[in-house]
């Protein structure tokens, strides 16, 4: 969660006011949360809150309603205030930006003995409460699949698995496997640069123009830092970009320290409170 989170507060000054560049100081004193830090803190309550459609529906009203300025769209945003509990078709990126806490508890050693993927179905719901769209649930598992492949691969537990000489995977094997994964289950395009995707890259909120480029931000990046830059640096919608690159690399990387301390210093006592409780939550799941 907390990946998405830095990505969010770092991108955050840049989302309409696009850089095409990866030099850029990291924070910046006007640097603030949005929307995509809330409602990421949002699915983790509503996840240990027991995870089921009405614990999505509640979290995420009850957190748009105490944060009503934190940069919703609009449809979202009169859903939050409205008595409606219904989905709106929705394919934005809101539904991938968020899902982060849904991919931590997944189990890998379940994977690990039978090579399948474990359902994933608690990510499935936390998009279609709002984002039942297709490609808004497309985009959504998309992310949670980078996510838990990242956890299976960096912990080692794919040692084993379709790896002949029984060695470690290295960081640019792993990436491999991801890569061809996502292509094949769900169709998008992760062979093109950065640098081919940059130069005409707009800002574009749906799923499909923006989750194949911050996967492949996170594909790029040689550490946690560097894949924050390489997703800022496309353009477009910065801080959801830099969110959803955030939420894959914390998977693969170890967040700096520095890193951690100085946006979680960006955050209020809500925000934090719940961060605190799902740390505990994670560890003893």
């Amino acid at each position: 969660m907390l990946g998405a989170i830095i990505g969010d507060i770092i991108g955050s000054i840049y989302e309409w006011n696009n850089i095409k560049t990866k030099e850029f100081p990291l924070f910046r004193e006007d640097c603030a949360f949005t929307d995509d830090t809330v409602m990421t803190v949002a699915t983790a309550d509503a996840i240990m809150n027991g995870g089921k459609t009405d614990d999505f529906i509640d979290a995420y009203k009850k957190w748009g309603r105490l944060y009503p300025n934190a940069g919703y769209g609009g449809k979202f945003r009169r859903w939050i205030c409205s008595e409606d509990r219904e989905p709106y078709n929705s394919w934005g990126n809101g539904s991938a930006m968020r899902v982060s806490p849904c991919a931590w508890i997944l189990n890998c050693k379940l994977y690990a003995r039978t090579g399948m993927l474990p359902e994933r179905e608690i990510a499935k719901l936390s998009a279609e409460v709002t984002h039942n769209h297709p490609e808004g649930i497309k985009g959504a598992l998309a992310v949670t699949d980078a996510i838990f492949m990242c956890r299976f691969y960096s912990d080692g537990y794919g040692d084993d698995v379709g790896n002949p000489i029984n060695e470690r995977y290295t960081l640019n094997e792993y990436k491999m496997q991801i890569k061809r994964h996502i292509e094949k289950e769900y169709g998008y395009n992760l062979s093109q640069t950065l640098d081919k995707i940059r130069p005409t890259y707009f800002f574009d909120v749906s799923c499909q123009g923006s989750v194949p480029q911050a996967i492949v931000a996170f594909l790029e990046s040689t550490d946690f830092e560097d894949a924050i830059r390489n997703a800022i640096s496309l353009g477009g919608d910065s801080d959801t970009l830099a969110a959803i690159t955030g939420s894959i690399a914390e998977a693969a990387y170890d967040i700096p320290d520095k890193i951690k301390e100085k946006s979680l210093s960006f955050l209020d006592k809500p925000l934090i409170e719940v961060y605190e409780r799902w740390t505990e939550f994670i560890r003893s799941h």
